[in-house]
Parts: C-alpha cells; structure tokens; sequence
C-alpha cells in the first residue's frame, strides 16, 4: 500500500463525521479524536458545512489525516481539495469520479460490494476499497468470498461497524481499516461530549492492537 493507506490502516478505524455546526465544533472534535489516538477523519458532504469543516479540522491539527466522504460530484471533489482534503470516499463506483481524483492526484475509496464493481475498480489501479453499506451487503462473510478472486485489494467496510464486531473485521488480514460513526454520533458532537468521544476512540485503538497482535 502506498504511504497513506499504510497511516489510514496503521491506525485501523476512521470516523465517518457529519458536522451540523462546523464553526462551533470542528476544532473540538479534530482534538477530542487525536486526543483518542485516532487522528483522521473521513468528513461527510450530507452536511452543507464539509469544506468548511475539513479546513478547521486541518488547521487544529495539521498532522492529522482529513478526507471527504459522501461524495458524488466533480464540484464537491474540488471544494475537498480547495478545503485540504487527502482523500476521498464514494458511496459507489461512479468512473468519473474516480477518474477525476486520480487526475487531481488525490486518493479515492469508491464504495465496492459487488464483482462488478471490483472489475471496474482493476481497471484504476485502486489499493484499498470502501466496502458500504458493510454489514447490511453481507458483512465480513462477503467481503472475504469477495477477496478470492480479487485479492489484490484490501478493504474498508463502513456500515454497522461497532465496539462489538470491530475486532471481527479488523481480525481479517483483508480489511485494512473499519469506517464507523458510533464514536462521534450526532448526539456526541451536538452535545459536546468531547470525553465521551476520546474515550471511545482509546477503546477503538485497543481493540485495533489486539485484532492485529
């Protein structure tokens, strides 16, 4: 894997973010999440605010790996850019959208669940795929039937993701990190819970080193 998806899978999980009020809790969140030994982010276009909210989250903490999720338009690949986003992930396989990014230099994880779309991915060259919605398009179970004839990718499920089967996923040697929002819910980041955010990402971390022990 290259240099970023080596950092993005050394770490093991990545928040699946949406901010409401960017202004108001993107600098929070980007130290309550480095505080938890988590350092990235995937940020979610659902919200109007993610360009705005990936900039404030690199400018809190420069080292900190930040991209843009949800994203289904040229334009929006643009204002992550504009923002400082270092990758991006699709909810699907759209060519064009990966075709762009790699045109812009810029990672993408197109969202993969089907032979189909792995094809298409062998075309681009793609090392590591978004696997979404995760538990709901067969789970670990698919995703490994899916790594016979395509074992040159690893993958990044995201979907159903949880404390409980994170070490299930992250046992596999195919999947190189979990995507998940069940440490930075929308009543976590509303209400400010920053300790309650660390807090899990500590727990996500261990988890992360005994899968991998």
């Amino acid at each position: 894997m290259n240099a970023l998806n080596q950092a993005i899978s050394s770490i093991g999980v990545v928040p699946v973010i949406k901010l409401n009020h960017p202004e108001r809790d993107a600098a929070p969140l980007a130290k309550a999440l480095c505080a938890g030994d988590v350092p990235v982010a995937e940020v979610t276009f659902r919200a109007a605010g993610a360009p705005l909210a990936i900039r404030i989250m690199k400018e809190t903490c420069p080292d900190m790996i930040v991209g843009a999720g949800t994203v289904t338009t040229t334009e929006q690949i643009d204002e992550a850019i504009a923002a400082g986003a270092q990758f991006i992930v699709t909810p699907g396989f759209d060519e064009a959208l990966v075709k762009y990014a790699q045109e812009k230099q810029l990672a993408i994880y197109p969202g993969c669940t089907t032979p189909t779309d792995y094809h298409a991915a062998l075309k681009f060259g793609l090392e590591v795929l978004k696997f979404f919605p995760a538990e709901q398009s067969g789970g670990l179970a698919k995703i490994k039937a899916m790594s016979a004839p395509f074992p040159q990718f690893k993958v990044m499920p995201t979907g159903g993701v949880s404390l409980k089967n994170l070490k299930e996923y992250l046992s596999a040697p195919v999947i190189a990190a979990c995507g998940g929002s069940y440490m930075v819910t929308a009543d976590l980041i509303d209400n400010q819970k920053w300790d309650e955010i660390t807090d899990l990402c500590k727990k996500s971390r261990e988890i992360v080193k005994e899968a991998r022990a």
